[in-house]
């Protein structure tokens, strides 16, 4: 059968695609799932279903037993469902999955995903999970160390993309399994820095050029087809600007803190409302049934809120699953929500000023900036240039195959490429 290669790029639109003059047999728009970011459009493509089926309502997700929420967890068991390439394995063929979100556990043969270790006093031990084991240690010794620390932060840059690029390639040659699934963060980080355009984002695009020439250069040489994906569109922080809903809450008696030690952290076992942010979209967590409308109420007063959606407009979005929060609010375009509660830089938690993914309980990009007095990341949110998480504006998909009718979906694209598959067995 032929072999194929799937590249998903953060922040592809059409525009870019053009910068990027990459010759596929169609360019089509995209529209991602709600919301649009990274794991829930990753989730949506491997398991060719919307949001409501398979879990991944965001990149993170709110464990109301634990009362805590949890961003960027690496299971492949919190995607729920059949995988588009299930008929593919069942057949005897291979299945490759590199640096995809939620891919530990999962059911392929070949997976690569940053997996460091934390030490007890501090720092990290720099490494990757591989599927095989040996696979990174082969890798290692080609490419050099995964560069984690350009993975995400202050210091995050494209090197990160050469290394996957380059990974990619060598997997292509090496263990050549029949669908192979890849992603580069290039674009990502300069355009949620400084917005999708301006000098840094032309030269983000010309380094992704560059990357995928190698990788579409290694495809003719293995005889893979491809296809290149966006899951989202990165669009100027404009007048929506930044939300604060944590803030809000917490004014209206409904968020509650501890003091501890003058830092205010919130207290989810106490409070009645929560909201757990991550970019355009938040999901606003009510304990009682009796506070939603009250809750409903104060995100609706709040300035860059676009829509609160409440029950069957909720569902009508296809986020219908328990994950979802009692309330899902959505910014105004060029808007984004941030996690803080507090007004006075002396009452935020002491994780606020690192990069801490796993902690905040909302994800920041505040963390791409570097604060120097003291050494910390930045807690400026003025400062971010780039947002999405809205259905608008469309991401872009091409790629050297065409497929019969129209795929103007993530979950579309997914299914025309499994059904493509299966035409191969």
């Amino acid at each position: 059968m032929k072999k194929l290669l799937i590249i998903q790029t953060a922040g592809l639109d059409r525009q870019t695609l053009e910068r990027l003059a990459i010759a596929g047999t169609t360019v089509s728009d995209l529209v991602p799932p709600l919301p649009a970011v990274t794991c829930t459009a990753q989730a949506s493509f491997r398991t060719a279903t919307p949001p409501a089926d398979h879990g991944m309502v965001a990149n993170g997700i709110y464990d109301r037993a634990l009362r805590k929420a949890l961003f960027w967890e690496q299971s492949a068991a919190l995607v729920t469902g059949p995988r588009l390439w299930d008929r593919l394995r069942g057949a005897g063929h291979k299945v490759g999955m590199l640096f995809w979100q939620q891919s530990l556990g999962e059911s392929a043969d070949y997976v690569l995903s940053p997996a460091p270790i934390h030490k007890h006093h501090g720092g990290m031990i720099l490494d990757c999970y591989s599927q095989p084991r040996e696979m990174y240690a082969r890798l290692r010794s080609r490419l050099g160390e995964f560069p984690l620390t350009r993975y995400w932060g202050p210091r995050a840059s494209a090197r990160v993309g050469d290394w996957i690029a380059q990974a990619t390639a060598d997997v292509m040659a090496h263990e050549a399994p029949e669908l192979l699934l890849t992603y580069l963060p290039t674009l990502d980080y300069d355009f949620q820095r400084h917005g999708p355009t301006g000098p840094a984002a032309e030269r983000a695009a010309a380094v992704l050029k560059q990357q995928l020439a190698g990788l579409l250069k290694s495809c003719d040489a293995q005889g893979y087809e491809w296809v290149l994906w966006g899951d989202y569109a990165i669009s100027a922080v404009g007048d929506g600007g930044v939300s604060f809903p944590n803030r809000a809450l917490r004014e209206a008696g409904l968020l509650t803190c501890r003091d501890v030690r003058g830092r205010a952290y919130a207290d989810l076992n106490a409070s009645r409302a929560f909201a757990v942010v991550d970019h355009a979209v938040a999901h606003v967590f009510v304990s009682a049934e009796s506070d939603r409308a009250v809750a409903a109420d104060v995100c609706r007063a709040l300035p860059g809120v676009d829509q609160v959606l409440v029950g069957a407009q909720r569902d009508a979005v296809g986020l219908s699953h328990s994950r979802s929060g009692e309330l899902v609010l959505i910014a105004k375009p060029g808007g984004w929500f941030a996690y803080p509660w507090w007004h006075r830089s002396g009452e935020a938690p002491d994780y606020a000023s690192h990069v801490d993914i796993h902690n905040k309980p909302g994800f920041d990009p505040c963390e791409l900036f570097m604060q120097w007095c003291p050494p910390g990341v930045a807690q400026d949110p003025v400062r971010v240039g780039g947002t999405h998480g809205r259905t608008d504006p469309p991401a872009v998909w091409t790629g050297s195959i065409g497929f019969e009718g129209p795929v103007g979906s993530v979950v579309e694209l997914a299914q025309a490429v499994q059904e493509w598959i299966n035409t191969q067995l």
